[in-house]
């Protein structure tokens, strides 16, 4: 599935004020998918130690149950395009509906470890595509000269997604009295937590049957009238729209498929571009990030911090997330990628490093010394702030950018592929880790975010203000 913008035409290509409005609506729609994708990525954060004392299960079990769903994630984003050509990008967006739904209840309601594990593979497999059709979707549809500001839709859903399930995840717990495994609506509380995805779930459903199909995909199926009606609900009436269908259709067309193929090469099996592209995403990965969405809740009360006041400490977290996403969103065309993802790199190692050594003090009563404490809190803030100022938001951008055009398609799944086991080898490690030597887990971590500062000087080139074609 390619989401290639096509040279300007003539005629007027922005879209009137009176249009932008159901052109906004239409993104804000399409990208309720990333904010499912942020929340059930999440959401497990305030599941993980009541999972854990239900079914008596040590870390390396547990994280399986954990990391399993990336499993999931992985297939349905290799899935997702090849189903949303073939049968249009609407009715791809509403199986992603109804498999977060159906993982949802699955997961509020399960009989055992091995299906609960089971449901998360499909609310994986619904991540996997939402990743996939939400920034294609809003790229197709938008008018050229807003698709930059539309597109950043997707990325500010996911951060918001992850926000408002550690918000949720901390309010059920106050409802049940502070504790994951107490009575809540007949079930137990950490139950709830994961079963109130149902409503958004519900909603990206509904939403999906209130916006129009692609015109794109709709040209691809001979369907040029109803292309043409789409087109001029979101760009307005001054524009020839028979040459608009023309020009995509020639587009499409003139696009060559690239193949696994047309990534071998050099001495390394790879072309050096791809496995620069794999070496962002792996980077991105390996600092650790989301042991602090997957995990938080768990670390701080392994430190000795109240269950209650560590849901607390995620939703916190998860709003420094946020702000951080917005400062890239505003200084990635400005500053550059390169500047901001160094800054981000030194930052990482600063935060890391201090968590590293506050965690390396022996705790006192159950509790980490009151300053190390404070140092651990604040740093953990520190490192997701920078993280998401830079490599967070980056990252996706270089990887949108970096390939030549001949085989930016493959080199991005195969970059996209890598990211994803990384993701799985953090995640399914860290409980591990942690019972081995939780400092010493955060040394390996502020390592890799060290490493990340020679490999972006000398491996990767600014793509601020290039042409795509430019990419060789």
């Amino acid at each position: 599935m390619s989401s290639t913008s096509q040279a300007p035409s003539s005629g007027a290509r922005t879209a009137h004020p009176d249009h932008l409005g159901h052109v906004i609506f239409i993104a804000a729609a399409a990208a309720m998918g990333g904010f499912l994708f942020g929340y059930d990525s999440s959401v497990i954060n305030g599941a993980v130690e009541a999972i854990r004392d239900r079914y008596d299960v040590g870390s390396a079990v547990l994280a399986q149950v954990i990391a399993v769903a990336l499993i999931g994630c992985a297939i349905g984003a290799a899935t997702a395009g090849r189903i949303a050509d073939r049968i249009g990008r609407i009715r791809c967006m509403q199986i992603a509906a109804v498999l977060f739904t159906v993982s949802a209840v699955g997961s509020a309601l399960p009989f055992a470890l091995w299906d609960l594990a089971m449901w998360r593979v499909i609310g994986g497999f619904a991540i996997g595509m939402a990743s996939v059709i939400g920034p294609a979707y809003i790229a197709e549809v938008s008018p050229p000269a807003y698709r930059g500001r539309l597109g950043s839709f997707q990325q500010a859903a996911i951060v918001i997604g992850i926000a408002v399930s550690q918000l949720v995840n901390w309010g059920l717990l106050n409802a049940a009295g502070g504790d994951q495994r107490g009575e809540l609506m007949g079930l137990e509380a950490w139950q709830v937590m994961l079963g109130v995805m149902v409503i958004p779930a519900v909603l990206y459903g509904l939403l999906s049957f209130a916006i129009p199909e692609s015109p794109r995909f709709l040209i691809s199926v001979g369907k040029r009238e109803r292309a043409k009606k789409i087109l001029e609900e979101v760009e307005g009436r001054d524009v020839d729209f028979d040459a608009r269908v023309t020009e995509i259709e020639h587009a499409m067309h003139s696009e060559e498929k690239s193949s696994f193929k047309d990534l071998l090469g050099g001495s390394f099996f790879f072309k050096p571009i791809v496995w620069i592209g794999i070496g962002l995403s792996v980077f991105q990965q390996f600092v650790g990030i989301n042991v602090a969405f997957y995990y938080s809740s768990t670390l701080w009360q392994s430190v000795g911090v109240d269950p209650t006041d560590s849901f607390f400490y995620s939703f916190t977290t998860s709003i420094i997330n946020i702000i951080g996403t917005v400062i890239a969103m505003i200084f990635v065309d400005r500053v550059g990628r390169k500047p901001l993802a160094l800054i981000g790199s030194v930052g990482m190692v600063i935060g890391l490093a201090l968590e590293a050594w506050a965690f390396s003090f022996d705790l006192v009563d159950g509790k980490l010394p009151a300053t190390q404490g404070w140092v651990a809190l604040i740093a953990a803030h520190v490192f997701v702030l920078f993280f998401a100022l830079s490599w967070g938001v980056v990252v996706w951008v270089f990887l949108g950018e970096m390939f030549p055009n001949r085989i930016r398609a493959a080199a991005l799944g195969v970059a996209a592929s890598a990211q994803w086991i990384a993701n799985w080898a953090i995640t399914a490690s860290f409980p591990s880790l942690a019972d081995w030597n939780l400092s010493g887990t955060y040394v390996i971590y502020t390592i890799f975010a060290a490493l990340s500062i020679p490999f972006v000087l000398k491996f990767v080139k600014e793509t601020k203000g290039k042409a795509l074609e430019e990419m060789g």
